[in-house]
């Protein structure tokens, strides 16, 4: 066999010979160098391939699993389906003369878990793995596990062009064989700083408003074909619906993703008609792998479409990111495969350095339970298995828990300790239950299995496998203004059973209802569901098969309170006010405000039996804010989802002082009356545990509130209500904890006493607020006498006197009277006695009468 003389050429004698001294390798080739084609068409004349071995080799998309396949039959001049053929979701192109087959993730999965020997299979190949899918971390994973146990002799090869050799090829202990590219020189043009500051800060409006002009300029300048990298469809149309207006007759435009059907796909792959130009539209499906004839131009927009997963939420959204340079150097090389090019890149040369060398694999930021499950039916755990990159912990305890909710897995028996396997400490092995290898022939993610298995029992097995894939494809609804169209789930399933649009103002994706209609047949056929008719009205119950965890209450008008507690929210105006339970399939927005995006409503009845088992009765007694009192309460559960109350006539008291201790306990206890003697009675006996805290119990507010069970709980026996509670006598409870009872109460007051006799007469109120320094505020002339300071704790503490004038201004603030009377008195006494003539103010204070009264009173006594 003649192969092309293309780069990798050079270095296929030496990757033949890695692979015939051992059972892995590692390629390195930059595109263009013709890795996918003549790869597997080299090995298929490996001496250490037996005449009916097969290769499989693995492609991230089904559009380049069947452009691999075409161009390889076309080198062997023969049809797909003979010597090369492929297998994608939905098609099947292969027969018993195929000994290269050309297949998606998902598909090389099944093969593996279904003969785990891999028997007639030689050699598996995977493609593109710098992309670093889920599915393509799971196959290595479950193959290496198969070759190490099963076959030795299974050839392992690892394809890549950005690989990253100094880490993957110590990893799997396999040699690393690199291959010189045919690149032409690319000139790169990036966007004008001042332009870049006049354009909006979201990628879909910059996009939109930039992208067209580009191509415009790029069509002027420079010859041949241009391709342009987008994030998404929406992104596609947009700029699409821009550009068509003003491009010249001889340019025609495409699209390219992997949803379009097949006869589309190939115009946009083929050369432009003599005479002609074409711009392509493609998302990052046309990094790699795909040859698009006739490029020369290539306009990056720099930003692609990622999954990302958030453990917290349990949401996955589709989030849009600026590209990574090793991506950005992928999309630029398309433009130097056929002769020299130039790429425009669409953002500032000071931003690209910014960029992340490489985007995060998705088994770091992917929902897990597609990968749990096929672990749990492989028999390991993840620690277990080989990982460039281990499956995150909390993602992968997540997933196992959601599996466990649908029934899928079930813990296994207890297994005797294996000193040779590395065990998770924090994961119980689980085995798959019938219900969850079911779910797996499915080949879909778990939570659509289940409802296409559920929904198959229940009688509805052509609308749930209709939902089912409608929920896997991407919406087939928009506004005919532009924007989204209502969340209403049985919109989708209406305009998927009639055709047309279900109401004024949408427009359905003929090629999405195309897609889905394929796709809801296949699951027919595979789950034997006979009927194919369609009930709309079943969306909701059926949604909330496949998202138990997103079944949710009303709460308000527009607000979801989930099953888990969480809220989200709900554009109630497309829903009726009597829609009370509604399943929610999709949230998108911010995870911590998410909304739901695509829900549909369901019945109490219907909760009631599709749950029946996770509904628990409770009695639950709470407190009522509204009311300011304890409510007793029979409920009927299902998690956070209150199905039905009723009153609940002879609570426990127990029950009724723990709600109310609650109650005051999160008002931080200012529900209780705190009067001025109660204040005073905590600061005294706070004033002396600061002196002696083996004695005295702590009574700060902070102590009060951790020791609330001891002191305040028992004096609730009895109460319902918060304005009970404020007729408490807060400081008769805090002498009650003095353990030394009335003996220690008589030493308070000798130590701590609330109010101090001074030489006037008069009782002052003594001030334990600042524990380390007790105030006594006191008149200066109620003092006259009184040479030594007064204490307090028997001697030990000297209070803190503000001497205040007659008027009840403080004047001077000493701990030394002596000192005070001997030398300040005097210079205070200028100032008072012009303001204060009517009071005394005598020459020698420390003998003088104490009084509160003016001079002509006190002469009148």
């Amino acid at each position: 066999m003649l192969l092309p003389d293309l780069p990798i050429r050079a270095a296929l004698p030496e990757l033949l010979a890695a692979l015939q001294a051992g059972n892995r390798a590692v390629l390195q080739a930059p595109p263009g160098a013709g890795k996918t084609t003549l790869v597997p068409l080299a090995l298929l004349e490996a001496p250490w391939r037996p005449a009916e071995g097969k290769i499989i080799m693995l492609e991230p998309r089904r559009l380049a699993a069947r452009a691999a396949a075409t161009r390889m039959a076309q080198l062997l001049g023969e049809p797909v389906g003979q010597t090369v053929g492929y297998r994608v979701r939905l098609e099947n192109k292969v027969s018993a003369r195929t000994r290269i087959e050309v297949v998606t993730e998902g598909i090389l999965t099944r093969l593996v878990q279904d003969d785990p020997a891999l028997e007639g299979i030689s050699a598996v190949l995977f493609d593109e793995f710098h992309e670093r899918s889920l599915q393509a971390d799971l196959g290595l994973a479950l193959t290496l596990d198969a070759q190490q146990v099963l076959r030795p002799d299974l050839r392992l090869l690892v394809m890549s062009a950005t690989l990253d050799a100094a880490r993957l090829g110590p990893w799997l202990q396999a040699p690393v064989v690199s291959s010189e590219g045919r690149m032409h020189p690319v000139d790169t043009i990036y966007l004008n700083p001042r332009r870049a500051a006049g354009l909006p800060p979201r990628p879909t409006d910059r996009l939109a408003e930039l992208t067209p002009a580009v191509v415009r300029e790029a069509l002027y300048a420079h010859p041949g074909d241009v391709l342009v990298f987008l994030p998404g469809l929406a992104d596609q149309r947009r700029v699409g619906e821009r550009l068509e207006a003003g491009l010249a007759e001889d340019v025609d435009l495409h699209v390219l993703h992997g949803e379009l059907p097949l006869d589309k796909q190939d115009a946009a792959l083929r050369p432009a008609p003599a005479g002609r130009r074409k711009v392509v539209l493609a998302t990052s499906i046309a990094e790699t792998s795909l040859t698009i004839e006739g490029v020369r131009v290539v306009v990056d927009g720099g930003f692609a479409r990622v999954p990302r997963f958030v453990p917290r939420t349990g949401l996955t959204t589709l989030e849009t990111v600026p590209v990574s340079q090793a991506a950005a150097d992928q999309r630029r090389g398309r433009a130097g495969r056929l002769g020299p090019g130039v790429c425009y890149r669409l953002w500032p040369e000071i931003d690209h350095a910014a960029l992340p060398a490489h985007l995060a694999p998705e088994i770091l930021t992917a929902d897990l339970s597609a990968l749990a499950l096929e672990l749990a039916l492989w028999g390991a755990e993840a620690p277990n298995l080989l990982w460039l990159d281990a499956p995150p912990a909390p993602a992968l305890a997540q997933a196992r828990e959601l599996l466990l909710r649908l029934g899928a897995v079930e813990p296994a028996a207890p297994k005797a300790p294996d000193t040779s396997l590395i065990h998770s400490a924090t994961q119980s092995p689980l085995r798959p239950t019938g219900h969850g290898r079911e779910l797996a022939r499915l080949g879909l993610p778990p939570r659509l299995g289940h409802l296409v298995v559920r929904g198959r029992e229940l009688g509805h097995g052509a609308t749930a496998c209709a939902l089912a894939a409608l929920l896997a494809e991407r919406d087939i609804l928009r506004a005919t203004d532009g924007r989204p169209a209502p969340p209403d789930l049985r919109l989708r399933l209406e305009a998927l059973q009639t055709g047309r649009a279900p109401l004024p103002g949408l427009q359905p994706d003929t090629q999405g209802l195309r897609r889905v209609r394929e796709a809801a047949t296949a699951l027919r056929g595979r789950a034997g569901v006979r009927s194919a008719d369609i009930e709309p009205d079943l969306a909701g119950l059926l949604a909330a098969l496949a998202y138990p965890d997103r079944l949710g209450q009303r709460e308000g008008a527009d607000r979801l309170r989930l099953v888990t507690g969480q809220r989200v929210q709900l554009p109630a105006e497309f829903f009726a006010g009597s829609d009370v339970f509604l399943a929610a399939a999709h949230l998108d927005g911010p995870a911590n405000a998410p909304r739901a995006a695509l829900a549909a409503p369901l019945t109490k009845a219907e909760v009631e039996e599709l749950f029946k088992e996770q509904i628990s009765e409770q009695a639950e007694v709470q407190f009522d804010a509204a009311t300011g009192r304890v409510l007793a309460r029979k409920l009927r559960r299902l998690g956070a989802l209150v199905l039905s109350e009723a009153n609940l006539p002879n609570p426990s008291a127990d029950d009724v002082a723990a709600a109310l201790l609650r109650a005051v306990l999160d008002g931080e206890l200012r529900a209780l009356s705190w009067t001025d003697h109660a204040r005073q009675t905590q600061e005294r006996l706070v004033f002396l545990h600061h002196l002696a805290p083996a004695d005295w119990p702590a009574t700060a507010t902070e102590a009060l509130l951790a020791d609330a069970a001891d002191w305040l709980a028992p004096n609730l026996a009895g109460l319902r209500s918060l304005a009970e509670v404020g007729r408490l006598d807060v400081a008769e409870m805090l002498l009650q904890r003095l353990p030394g009872g009335w003996a220690q109460r008589q030493e308070l007051d000798r130590l701590a006493p609330s109010h101090l006799e001074v030489p006037s007469g008069s009782h002052v109120r003594i001030d334990y607020s600042d524990p380390a320094a007790p105030v006594l505020a006191v008149k200066l002339q109620e003092l006259f006498g009184l040479v030594e300071t007064p204490t307090v704790a028997a001697g030990r503490v000297p209070l803190l006197l503000h001497l205040l004038s007659p008027g009840g201004r403080p004047a001077q603030v000493t701990r030394d009277l002596r000192s005070f009377w001997q030398t300040g008195y005097f210079e205070v006494r200028k100032d008072l006695r012009g303001r204060y003539p009517k009071h005394p103010w005598p020459d020698d204070p420390m003998t003088h009468v104490p009084t509160k009264l003016t001079k002509k009173r006190l002469e009148g006594q």
